[in-house]
Order: structure tokens, then C-alpha cells, then sequence
């Protein structure tokens, strides 16, 4: 059993088809077929049911793929590795995350990173949803994953503080003329529940922060109806600022400058972040949690 077979087999798992896959990998597709044909040789029975339009994993190749994928994603690491190590070139840290981490947390961080560490390069892998994320990270993507801390992980998890959530409103909104704990003075928060009947910017659906957002505004009695639908937070908070409707954002992720009144809930949300990783942090991994835990705009949460 090779890599090669295991690549094959991931190319084809993910194409679907015998023909894209070959022209993916730039091999003939008779090459191909013999190769995953000795590969089934060997596991013992066929990874794929041959359909007259394409192939579809078996439930062995449903349960073979991710430690297909895990092996050579594993491979990759080490040769970085070993590479570095021989030429002295510096290797590329590889993170992946959640979209709103990306937006928010991540690009101060790494710019302190880029300034420590020129020769070193990040690729960032994004996720729309927590269970994405936690899927591939455990399936061998990545150096260490941030995010919201996994619902069930193996390995070391470190937690980096929290962040708040705020709602974004234009200046012009009702809202922010009343202070029902101080009437005659600006808002200096926003019940959730007075948005109730708002049409808002919300996420996609199987977005992360759309499941997020619906939860907090179910614990306050409603429903959110949305407006219209993104899956970008700055995309979110400019439409919001628009006047579109109220949205839910991680206060680190709202664009600088952006022209609207940004304000916390009432009462306060806040959501736990982490770093968690499939071993314990060593090298450039371990350089870069320091740095992450050290910068991050992340806080401990206060009372509502």
C-alpha cells in the first residue's frame, strides 16, 4: 500500500469520477483504475460502487477516507519538516479556523507573526462552521485549529479568553435614543428581545454564527427573520450599517471605522475561543500559541 494508491483513491473520493480525477492528477485513467483496484486488493473488498455516470464510495471507502486523508496529510507535514530541516529554509505554518476567527482575531496576530517571523508563511484554512473545522483538523488538516472550543477532541486544548458579541445598528435606529436604565440618555446597550420584530442581517444556513445568533435570540423568546443572508461578517456589519437590519458580530470582527453605533447586548454574550491541536505544541507551533496568547484581542467575560 502506497501513497500514491492513497492519493488516488482521495482524488477519485472527491471527484467522483475516474476520467476528472485522472486529468486532476495528470495520470491515464487505465493507470488509475489498476491502481485502485490494488488497492481494494489489498484492503480486502471494493472502496467504490462503479456507477454508469461516476463512482460513489462503499461503506468501507466512506470509512477508509479520512484516514486516507489523515495519512497524507501527515506525509505533507513531515516533509515540510525534513525539508526545513536539510535546506534551512523555513516551513509554512499551516492554521485552520472558522471564517469569523479569520475576519477578527487572526489578522492582527499573524501580522505580529510576519514581523517576527518573515521567513515563515501562514496559510490559513477557513471553515464556515465549528463541526467543519473540528471534522478536518481531526482527519490530519493542519498545524492547530482555533476556534470555538470542540465538542470532543483528544488532544491538548488551550484556551485564549473570550469575545463579546455586539449589535450593529445604524446611527438613525429608534433604539439608540432610549436608556430604559437611564431615561433621557443615549442607549449605552440593546436588549435583544426589543429587535424582536426587525427583519436582520443574518449568516447562511450552516453558517456557525447563524446557529449562534438563532440560540441567542431563542433564549430571549424569538425568532430572528432575516433580511438578507451572508456568509461574510464584514459584509454583515456594512449592510447592518446600512440600515438593512440589527446584526449579532463578534466585537473584534467589526470593520475599524465602520460608520454605525456598535453596542453590546443585553445581556451580554460572549463565546469561548481555543486553540487545540492533535499533539502537544512544539517548534513553530508552539513560537506561534505563545504569540496567539500573548496578542489575541480576547478578554475573560464580565457581568451583564
Amino acid at each position: 500500500m502506497s501513497l500514491r494508491q492513497f492519493e488516488y483513491f482521495v482524488a477519485v473520493a472527491e471527484e467522483g469520477s475516474l476520467s476528472r480525477a485522472a486529468a486532476r492528477l495528470c495520470v491515464a485513467q487505465p493507470s488509475l483504475s489498476q491502481q485502485l483496484k490494488a488497492l481494494e486488493r489489498r484492503v480486502g473488498g471494493a472502496l467504490f460502487e462503479r456507477l454508469p455516470r461516476g463512482m460513489q464510495l462503499t461503506p468501507a471507502g466512506r470509512a477508509f477516507l479520512p484516514e486516507a486523508l489523515a495519512t497524507l496529510r501527515g506525509a505533507e507535514r513531515a516533509y515540510r519538516s525534513a525539508r526545513a530541516a536539510v535546506t534551512g529554509e523555513s516551513a509554512e505554518l499551516h492554521i485552520a479556523t472558522v471564517s469569523s476567527v479569520a475576519a477578527g482575531v487572526l489578522p492582527d496576530v499573524i501580522r505580529s507573526w510576519h514581523d517576527q517571523h518573515p521567513q515563515c508563511p501562514v496559510r490559513l484554512e477557513e471553515f464556515s462552521h465549528r463541526d467543519l473545522l473540528e471534522e478536518q483538523v481531526r482527519n490530519g488538516l493542519g498545524d492547530l485549529a482555533i476556534g470555538p472550543r470542540p465538542r470532543a477532541w483528544d488532544g491538548p486544548v488551550l484556551s485564549l479568553g473570550h469575545e463579546e458579541f455586539v449589535i450593529v445598528l445604524p446611527y438613525n435606529h429608534p433604539l439608540l435614543d432610549e436608556n430604559p436604565q437611564n431615561p433621557g440618555t443615549p442607549a449605552t446597550a440593546v436588549d435583544l428581545h426589543a429587535l424582536a420584530g426587525e427583519a436582520w442581517v443574518l449568516f447562511g444556513q450552516g453558517h456557525g454564527l447563524n446557529d449562534l445568533i438563532a440560540g441567542y435570540c431563542s433564549s430571549q423568546g424569538f425568532r430572528p427573520m432575516p433580511a438578507v443572508r451572508t456568509w461574510q461578517v464584514d459584509a454583515a456589519a456594512r449592510l447592518a450599517a446600512a440600515g438593512v437590519g440589527p446584526a449579532l458580530l463578534p466585537d473584534n470582527a467589526v470593520p475599524a471605522g465602520l460608520d454605525a453605533a456598535v453596542l453590546p447586548c443585553r445581556p451580554k454574550r460572549f463565546r469561548e475561543l481555543t486553540c487545540y491541536l492533535r499533539s502537544q505544541p512544539h517548534g513553530l507551533v508552539h513560537r506561534f500559541l505563545t504569540l496567539l496568547q500573548d496578542t489575541a484581542p480576547l478578554t475573560q467575560p464580565t457581568d451583564s
